[in-house]
């Protein structure tokens, strides 16, 4: 008798549920920052906010953040170069926030 396995759900299913979460983008977000250090590509860092919106709902998120849709999509894009105010204004409606601190 052959056992049947089910196919695994998408994993964008499940991060984007999980994402919904402020928590849980907050650590999906510092860990794309981490990756960003170690190999000096901001995109990372970008395309993770991008699904962070994502699962926020991109038309809802850049409509509070004050910005046009399709800007957000190229800002998030692995082309993107946002300014910063954008960027602030978009993790203010994520629920999230900017934090520095010093290298060790």
């Amino acid at each position: 008798m052959t056992k049947t396995v089910k196919p695994a759900k998408p994993y964008e299913e499940s991060l984007l549920k999980a994402l919904k979460d402020p928590e849980e983008a907050a650590e999906y977000l510092n860990a794309s920052l981490e990756e960003v250090i170690e190999g000096d590509n901001i995109q990372i860092f970008l395309l993770a906010l991008k699904d962070v919106a994502k699962a926020k709902g991109m038309s809802r998120v850049a409509g509070l953040a004050k910005l046009n849709r399709e800007s957000m999509y190229k800002m998030l894009s692995v082309k993107g170069n946002p300014e910063f105010g954008s960027l602030w204004n978009l993790l203010n409606y994520l629920g999230l926030k900017f934090s520095i601190e010093a290298k060790v």
